[in-house]
C-alpha cells in the first residue's frame, strides 16, 4: 500500500466517456483519487452522492475528484446519469493501477474469500505526491476525514 509521502504511480484511465486521465493531467491540482469496488451498490452510491453533494468544496480549492474502479466506461455512464454525478469515474478494468497502489486485496464478504478493491482514499498534491491516504474508508465519516486533512 502506497503512504503519505510516496509518488502516485504514473497512470493512464479512461474516464466514463472514453477521454484518458493521466497523472500528467492533473499536474498543477490537487486531486483526490477515491478507489471503490462497484458502481450502484449501497455503500458506493452513498459514498459517490457524498463527493457529488461536496463538489463546490473541491471546486473551491481547485481539487479535481476521480472514482476508480474495474466497472466499465457503460456502467459508469449508467451510475452517473442515475445519481446526477457531478466528477469523472475512471475504468480501472485489469486492476492495473489497483494493483500497483495496494488496494486490489482479498476480501471476505459473508465468509467468502474473493480479490477485489478495498474502499481507499488518495489525497495527492500539484506535485503528484500522496499528502494522505485513507485506508478501509467508512463512507460516513469519509468527508470530515478528508476536511480534516486539507485543513
Amino acid at each position: 500500500m502506497l503512504n503519505k509521502g510516496d509518488q502516485f504511480p504514473d497512470f493512464a484511465l479512461e474516464n466514463q466517456s472514453g477521454e484518458v486521465i493521466t497523472k500528467e493531467s492533473l499536474k498543477g491540482s490537487k486531486a483526490i483519487l477515491y478507489f471503490y469496488p462497484r458502481d450502484n451498490t449501497p455503500t458506493c452510491t452513498t459514498e459517490a452522492c457524498d463527493f457529488r453533494d461536496n463538489i463546490k468544496m473541491f471546486d473551491d480549492l481547485d481539487i479535481k475528484v476521480f472514482g476508480i474502479s474495474a466497472d466499465s466506461k457503460r456502467k459508469h455512464q449508467n451510475f452517473i446519469n442515475k445519481h446526477d454525478l457531478n466528477f469523472d469515474l475512471l475504468v480501472d478494468e485489469d486492476y492495473k493501477l489497483s494493483d500497483e497502489v495496494g488496494v486490489y486485496q482479498v476480501k471476505k464478504n459473508f465468509g467468502k474469500t474473493s480479490k477485489g478493491i478495498v474502499r481507499t482514499t488518495f489525497v495527492i498534491d500539484e506535485s503528484g505526491t500522496i499528502i494522505d491516504v485513507i485506508e478501509k474508508v467508512k463512507v460516513k465519516t469519509q468527508m470530515d476525514e478528508i476536511k480534516d486533512i486539507l485543513g
